[in-house]
């Protein structure tokens, strides 16, 4: 039986980016691909990057920077070390987060909502160091 306790998947039109930007934001390893997925690992969790079938796709405009697409019903939450790094990382591989001033408290978290690369939002959160 799995050790997995949670897992999300992601629709995106370049699966190979989107699955480079959480792989080095979040330090996920690519567990296994095809064709039309990407498997992203971390312990206890498991993220795959779902190609948006062609005549899908072909309507989806991603702008540079990635425009937030707010229109959704969900917003992954991720855990990272350190907000200032994810900022960095998430920067070189095309996607966006806030500057310091944009972040906030959320229980013993410190929180920024940021884009990935084609613009899906995802909620980052690092812990305080009074935590």
């Amino acid at each position: 039986m799995s050790r997995l306790k949670a897992g999300t998947v992601l629709y995106a039109v370049d699966i190979e980016r989107v699955a480079a930007f959480y792989a080095g934001v979040l330090d996920m390893d690519i567990g296994h691909a095809e064709s039309n997925y990407i498997v992203l690992n971390a312990p206890g969790y498991e993220l795959v990057i779902q190609r948006v079938p062609a005549q899908i796709a072909a309507t989806i405009a991603i702008d540079t920077p990635p425009r937030p697409r707010e229109n959704t019903a969900i917003k992954p939450v991720f855990f990272v070390p350190s907000l200032a790094n994810a900022r960095t990382v998430a920067a070189c591989l095309g996607g966006v987060l806030p500057p310091p001033e944009a972040e906030w408290r959320f229980g013993d978290f410190v929180v920024c909502d940021g884009v990935d690369p084609e613009g899906n939002v995802v909620q980052f959160r690092a812990g305080t160091p009074d935590a």
